[in-house]
């Protein structure tokens, strides 16, 4: 079998003009030099090179050979660089999906874009999804980062959670509704009030961390006619439908006629979350690194 020596062997002295120049170029004796090329003519059953007094010319087998020869060695080179770069987290594919209430705007996306420019050698594949189901997603194996709300109600063996960030939650009405005017609010005028997200009894996220803060004001959230827990929840408010405690980032992505309304209790905050693996790869190990400090020097 042709081995990787014996093709290198075999375009330096191409590329070098002669079987001594080749040998200085690559450290090795030209006694050697000649034995591997004989070899490989044997296993060819073919000459390559017709042997002169002053220099070797390419026979017509070894000049339809060479080009082929120095393209092998380029894409095994190529091959090893991209194995490298890969082990080493700088080149491959990540699949990242976020919580319906984390949407990728702002600090979040900052970070992204940076980390993006930093390791043009990596693509993404990014998706939405619940916090529940990408917890469960990373233990099985078929994501690699999360962007969640916490809490979470269940854990899983070899799952991490990141904390990020806090961010204020704020009073989410219709811009007609009359809370929309009273700056701030307090919890407690909410008792009334019709909730179009209420937590699931097997999920947490931001219904949950609302319920618990309602509860802590001593009443908790009644259910609207129509409830959701993804972004429509927007547009349901936008409609009259109920309201919301939602967290600051979504002012970003909030219709017209939604109005963000502060609230006067203390420590009415949310939190977001990354998830991995923990014996995840160098690519996702990295990613979470560059991305926990962005946000902490943000």
């Amino acid at each position: 079998m042709i081995s990787t020596r014996q093709l290198r062997y075999f375009v330096a002295i191409v590329e070098s003009g002669s079987f001594s120049a080749a040998a200085e170029r690559l450290f090795v004796a030209q006694s050697a030099l000649s034995r591997q090329i004989k070899e490989l003519e044997a296993q060819m059953d073919t000459a390559l090179f017709v042997r002169t007094a002053r220099q070797p010319l390419l026979s017509d087998a070894g000049a339809a050979f060479y080009p082929r020869a120095r393209g092998l060695l380029l894409e095994l080179e190529r091959a090893s660089q991209e194995s490298r770069e890969i082990g080493l987290g700088q080149r491959g594919t990540l699949r990242l999906n976020h919580s319906s209430t984390v949407p990728l705007s702002g600090v979040l996306m900052e970070a992204l874009a940076g980390y993006l420019a930093e390791h043009p050698g990596v693509r993404m594949e990014i998706a939405q999804q619940s916090s529940e189901i990408q917890l469960q997603e990373l233990a099985e194996r078929r994501l690699d980062i999360g962007l969640l709300r916490l809490p979470v109600l269940r854990q899983h063996d070899g799952v991490v959670l990141h904390r990020l960030l806090d961010e204020p939650m704020l009073l989410a009405v219709a811009s007609h509704h009359p809370l929309a005017a009273a700056v701030p609010v307090r919890l407690a005028q909410l008792v009334d009030e019709p909730f179009i997200s209420i937590p699931h009894p097997q999920r947490g996220g931001l219904s949950y961390r609302a319920a618990e803060l309602c509860t802590r004001a001593g009443f908790y959230p009644k259910a609207a006619r129509v409830v959701s827990r993804k972004t429509t929840q927007l547009q349901l408010i936008q409609a009259g439908f109920g309201i919301a405690l939602l967290p600051q980032c979504m002012s970003a992505i909030a219709p017209p006629g939604v109005s963000l309304v502060p609230l006067a209790d203390a420590a009415c905050d949310t939190s977001i979350a990354l998830a991995c693996r923990q014996d995840d790869s160098a690519l996702v190990q990295g990613f979470v690194r560059h991305f926990r400090d962005a946000l902490a020097a943000g």
